[in-house]
């Protein structure tokens, strides 16, 4: 019975994630399995992994052939990589505790790196959110500068309408005693 180590998908349209199953070969992509060593989730940044690290070196030693992704995933947790230095045990090139200190050393550097790159996305969001703050800060700034123009605009006006309205009433009481002052003195002629 030819063996795989591949993905099964699951998740909704769009937004997909990935159980790691051991299954035969010859089973539909979302069927039967034999046994689920994992998840992987590539909708985070960076995907996020979940595997059972015993179980898939297990099943890769006993002849269990993973597709091109699960390689991908495999090499990227280090599964490959501890099969590699178990093989190198087994031919006698170093000992256990050697394949165990290399793998100490890949394991530390490989999460170093990860961590710096968690880092500098949250350095990158952080600094994304800023600029967009300061950005509406200074459209809230240009909108409340044009606000206030208007109104001053609106006063103005008014204080404008107010003016000519005052001097409409203005000569008009001025006019008036000027007219009983032209009757008074044609009376008097």
């Amino acid at each position: 019975m030819p063996v795989k180590i591949r993905l099964q998908r699951h998740g909704r349209k769009g937004y997909a994630f990935y159980h790691i199953v051991i299954a035969d070969s010859r089973a539909p992509r979302d069927g039967r399995f034999i046994e689920r060593i994992g998840s992987y989730n590539p909708n985070t940044n960076p995907a996020t992994v979940d595997l059972k690290f015993d179980r898939a070196l297990y099943w890769l030693q006993v002849g269990a052939q993973p597709t091109d992704t699960t390689r991908n995933i495999l090499s990227d947790e280090g599964v490959l990589l501890k099969k590699h230095l178990l093989g190198g045990v087994k031919k006698g090139a170093f000992d256990l505790a050697e394949a165990e200190k290399r793998f100490e050393a890949w394991k530390a550097a490989k999460d170093s790196s990860v961590s710096k790159t968690k880092e500098q996305i949250q350095a990158e969001k952080q600094a994304a959110q800023k600029a967009r703050l300061k950005e509406e800060a200074e459209k809230n700034k240009v909108k409340a500068e044009e606000l206030a123009k208007k109104k001053a605009e609106a006063a103005a006006a008014a204080a404008e309408a107010a003016a000519e309205a005052a001097a409409a009433e203005a000569p008009a009481e001025t006019e008036a005693p000027a007219e009983e002052a032209t009757e008074t003195s044609e009376e008097a002629k």
